[in-house]
């Protein structure tokens, strides 16, 4: 490598013989990169992205700018143009990684309204830059060759995943390297206390070990516990098998969570996997499994990554691990990372570079996809499809658990399903008869909507049940009509903070021997929130949710028989869409089990079967066509359109606990990422049509740029029992709060 009086960055106030080499940038993002693409046997295309990646600094411009000339210069386009000179086809993934690496990956040859310029235009105009700049290239750059493209790039999408994950190896390179030269050692407290996975599946099995040891004597013997034994014993052994897809069958109760944790530390150990990447559905469910992990593995080596955390809660707790585990999330460079199916699957289809860095990381690692039917119905198709990638071509293992699992096997009505799917437990269907908690109860054959006034009455003879409804506004109408002692309710028009709070006062209540507690929820409840009544009404839907709706009824075996689960038909149907259809299924099997003469059961594996096979079949896996965007290589169109979560809803600040505090701070001191994210616990999402009412009753103040919150003299429509309160008739400020 020669000395060159080229920079790659500045330092103000400070000479330029403390600025940053270029050669000497270079090639060290050449070094990373190159070390993070041989996890997926792309050493050699990881190092020429980094050689290349800051070529255009070798113009006079550029070298201008960090002298302070203030012109912007185009330098990301040259290596780009570079790769693609080499050869115009197989350069192509290489000059998306290297013209991408600040801005974000482009489409190939068309653009979308507002967004980047196509790679083709780009590639196009900084050829002629190139060919004036070459002489002041060094050799050893410029002269490199292409090595030939892996074999399993069958065709143009795994060509457009294998792009992605070549661009995260760049991205995090070139990242790390410019935070090693502005911040020396910053990143070093990442991998303080970090342990090894054989240590960690070690550490867990003694966890294991000692929980058992704990049990009272006649409670080890039991029924229930001698099949999570089972479930454990099947676990640890099956993990010696070579990565593939595995599926876990396990019904509430069966000791999942922690079954499925020793079964991917212990395959990964043995087939020499880097990490383990837990993926949830929703928030509601990631901090009580990552604290059951962080007890049993230590903290330092897990790593929760979702938009739920609450930073400054974080920060107050341990300043320290907040920042280790901030600087983590980025790269996800922990041993056993948490996050949610949203943050997984919009970064594997992800164009920005903040989003796409991790990826890299996910090769060689163990995806763990917990409530795996949550997978997205309308993104199915592209989802299966890159976990059969990475599966094939990036030495992943993938685990599906579940209670319920989906038909995902590849079939004639589904051939893009996964192949080869290995059940880790010997038989899921006697495993579900064995722990069968509850006695279902479904409705009679004709029987029309129960009024919520006759359902209240049944609840109020309770003293302890839960009622799950389809709807925000008819949990709040059913939760009304109930006695106020020990009434609770939760829906998403509570903030999380507020729902975070009412679940913890519900688990204290249900601890306490003879208190009432009476509670109406939404389908947010559903999603392996730790809670156990002994009886459970549920209006009918579909039936995957009406098994997680029956997790929640004698979850911990203790009534001295079965709980009791009630469905029934709602006053009003299901929101439109996927849940009707869910609905519509469930009916239609419940017609032809009674006209065999059969009992419907929930704990009947084979009705989950047809009920997914019905699903998919009935259900458009491509909704948003994103599998022939991904075979034009369209990748900021894929990155677009790819939204697990409706991205109509719009997030409106409500007035509980801190959030007027945070707010005050965004007033005085305008929005950053770290003061946006501190208001997440204090989000309701709504739709565009509430959103639209409450402005035009002056009802939302416009903090800062898209930020809304309910205005100071509309605070009473946030209530304490029910959240935010949108009737019908127009929202009307409290006068109180209007006098000065």
């Amino acid at each position: 490598m020669t000395s060159s009086p080229f920079y790659a960055h500045s330092l103000q106030n400070r000479p330029e013989t403390d600025w940053e080499d270029l050669e000497q940038h270079l090639y060290e993002v050449a070094r990373l990169a190159s070390g993070f693409a041989s996890a997926f046997n792309a050493t050699e295309w990881g190092r020429l992205a980094g050689l290349w990646h800051d070529l255009g600094k070798f113009r006079p411009e550029f070298q201008a700018r960090l002298r302070g000339s203030g012109e912007s210069v185009e330098h990301a386009g040259l290596g780009a143009a570079l790769a693609r000179s080499k050869h115009k086809t197989a350069g192509i993934p290489l000059a998306f990684a290297i013209a991408g690496h600040h801005a974000g990956l482009a489409n190939l040859a068309s653009s979308e309204e507002g967004g980047r310029r196509p790679l083709i235009e780009r590639l196009d105009q900084n050829t002629k830059i190139l060919t004036g700049l070459l002489a002041a290239i060094p050799s050893d750059l410029s002269a490199q060759t292409l090595p030939p493209l892996p074999d399993h790039l069958r065709d143009s999408r795994s060509l457009e995943l294998w792009t992605r994950f070549l661009f995260s190896c760049l991205v995090d390179a070139d990242y790390l390297a410019t935070a090693s030269f502005y911040s020396p050692g910053v990143r070093a407290v990442v991998g303080e206390g970090i342990d090894t996975i054989p240590v960690l599946r070690q550490r867990l099995d003694d966890a294991l070990d000692r929980l058992r040891e704990d049990l009272p004597e006649e409670r080890r013997g039991s029924p229930v516990n001698r099949r999570r034994d089972e479930v454990l014993a099947a676990c640890r052994a099956q993990a010696e098998l070579p990565p593939g897809v595995f599926s876990l069958t396990v019904p509430t109760g069966g000791g999942k969570t922690l079954s499925a944790m020793a079964f991917v530390l212990r395959h990964a150990e043995v087939n020499g996997l880097r990490r383990v990447v837990v993926a949830i559905p929703y928030t509601s469910i990631i901090e009580q499994n990552a604290a059951v992990y962080r007890a049993a593995l230590g903290s330092a080596n897990v790593l929760e990554h979702h938009s739920g955390i609450d930073p400054l809660a974080a920060e107050e707790r341990d300043r320290e691990a907040e920042t280790r585990r901030r600087l983590a999330a980025e790269n996800w460079d922990a041993p056993v990372v948490v996050t949610t199916n949203v943050q997984l699957f919009e970064s594997l289809f992800a164009a920005s570079p903040s989003r796409c860095r991790k990826l890299h990381n996910l090769a060689g690692s163990v995806l763990l996809l917990d409530e795996a039917q949550m997978l997205p119905v309308g993104y199915l198709l592209p989802v299966l499809e890159v976990l059969r990638e990475l599966v094939a071509s990036y030495r992943c293992t993938v685990v599906l658990t579940t209670a319920t699992q989906p038909a995902l096997a590849r079939r004639d009505s589904l051939p893009a399903g996964l192949e080869e799917v290995h059940e880790i437990v010997p038989d899921p269907a006697a495993l579900a008869r064995d722990l069968a908690r509850v006695e279902p109860v479904w409705p009679e054959p004709g029987a029309g909507p129960m009024p919520y006034e006759d359902l209240a009455r049944e609840l109020a003879a309770h003293e302890r049940v839960l009622a799950i409804v389809h709807r925000r506004k008819d949990a709040r109408r059913l939760a009304e009509q109930l006695p106020e002692e020990g009434r609770f309710h939760l829906s998403a028009l509570m903030c999380p903070a507020h729902r975070s709070e009412r679940l913890a006062e519900i688990s204290a209540r249900l601890k306490v021997d003879g208190a009432v507690c009476r509670l109406v929820s939404t389908q947010l409840i559903e999603a392996g929130v730790d809670v156990d009544f002994p009886v459970v009404y549920r209006c009918l839907g579909g039936l995957d949710s009406l098994a997680q709706a029956a997790g929640r009824c004698n979850r911990e075996g203790r009534l001295p028989g079965r709980g009791r689960v009630v469905f029934f038909r709602a006053e009003t149907p299901p929101p439109p869409g996927l849940p009707n259809r869910g609905l519509q299924i469930t009916e239609s099997l419940l017609r032809e089990s009674r006209a065999r003469g059969e009992e419907f059961r929930l704990d009947d594996t084979a009705n989950y079967e047809a009920f997914f096979r019905h699903l998919y079949f009935a259900s458009e896996l491509d909704a948003h066509g994103i599998q022939p965007l991904r075979k034009e290589l369209c990748f900021e169109s894929v990155a677009r359109r790819v939204r697990l979560i409706d991205s109509g809803a719009r997030p409106v600040i409500v007035p509980w606990g801190s959030a007027e505090e945070r707010l005050e701070a965004i007033r005085r001191q305008g929005p950053d990422r770290f003061r946006l994210r501190a208001l997440q616990p204090f989000v309701v999402n709504l739709f565009p049509w509430s959103v639209s009412k409450l402005q035009n009753a002056g009802a939302l103040e416009e903090v800062a740029d898209g930020i809304l919150a309910l205005s100071s003299a509309f605070h009473g429509l946030y209530d304490p029992r029910f959240g935010l309160l949108l009737d019908d008739d127009e929202p009307q400020p409290d006068p109180a709060r209007l006098i000065v």
